[in-house]
């Protein structure tokens, strides 16, 4: 099944904005577990789960989203390892699902695997669900997602994927990679925008289309109800302009998962301030890396 062509426009947002309040699981000094958790699963709502792989499994700690609609439910991104034995994301899947499905039992419950961009730690598990009944796997790559979402005709089109009742916004956003993707999710209010804009390094490959990509950002969220803007990783620290060592597997001191949808206009201000200047560049609340 494609992406909805024939929504006209979003559906109203269903829940107002309220803080995420979690503590996420940040590693361990001595790379080991600490927590039983291979991944640790946060209840926004019901309806709503954010996942966190462990930083002792793969120091990425990346961030998934699984999102149930009544016909069928959404998984964005898969994590950053292959094994089920060391990261048993379907069984974890398998078992919110499970759950859902005891308080509303619906006949030939669907699954749709999604991305937002075809990264190695954001993909790396899709294996574990292409056998699974009633699952599409949709891969992550330009030519594959390009065909599903319909941005090959039309790459400033905004695809919309029906649940039942909860309708994602889905639209292409380059620079980071150049098969990015985005959702909006009108029924929590959150833009997942996935390596694009998170509370980390932002590496941006492509500096043209990164800058168009955080102007249609920022388009978006003034004509959307966002509540938090919500990307894959946290690799800030709480002191303004530090970041964690890459391969870090202990962070004790993160700021929040969640961003205003300010922070999309402090990027914005932040890309006029470096110009044409390739290389590293910190600011109080991310870094920007600019290949060239």
């Amino acid at each position: 099944m494609d992406a909805d062509k024939r929504s006209s426009g979003p559906a109203p947002a269903v829940h107002g904005s309220r803080p995420l309040d979690v503590r996420w699981d940040h590693g361990s000094p001595s790379a080991k577990h600490n927590t039983d958790a291979d991944i640790q699963v946060h209840a926004y709502d019901e309806d709503t789960f954010i996942l966190r792989q462990n930083m002792a499994i793969d120091y990425e700690a990346p961030f998934m989203f699984l999102l149930f609609g009544r016909e069928r439910a959404v998984l964005l991104d898969t994590g950053a390892t292959a094994s089920a034995e060391y990261f048993p994301l379907r069984r974890v899947v398998d078992g919110l699902i499970a759950d859902r499905l005891r308080r509303h039992p619906h006949d030939g419950y669907g699954l749709l695997v999604l991305h937002t961009h075809p990264h190695g730690d954001h993909i790396a598990a899709d294996a574990q669900f292409t056998d699974r009944p009633d699952t599409q796997v949709v891969g992550a790559r330009l030519d594959t997602a390009w065909d599903y979402f319909g941005f090959r005709e039309d790459p400033d089109r905004v695809a919309r994927i029906d649940l039942g009742d909860r309708v994602l916004e889905c639209f292409s956003t380059p620079g980071h990679h150049e098969a990015a993707v985005t959702y909006f999710d009108p029924w929590t209010g959150f833009l997942l925008t996935g390596d694009t804009v998170y509370p980390g390094r932002l590496y941006v490959a492509d500096w043209p289309a990164f800058t168009r990509t955080v102007d249609r950002l920022i388009e978006f969220a003034d004509s959307r109800p966002v509540t938090h803007v919500l990307g894959c990783h946290i690799e800030m620290t709480r002191e303004p302009g530090v970041d964690y060592p890459i391969r870090t597997t202990y962070q004790p001191d993160e700021p929040p998962l969640e961003m205003a949808p300010g922070r999309l206009r402090d990027i914005r201000a932040a890309i006029d301030e470096i110009g044409d200047r390739p290389g590293r560049h910190p600011f109080p609340a991310f870094v920007i890396c600019r290949d060239a």
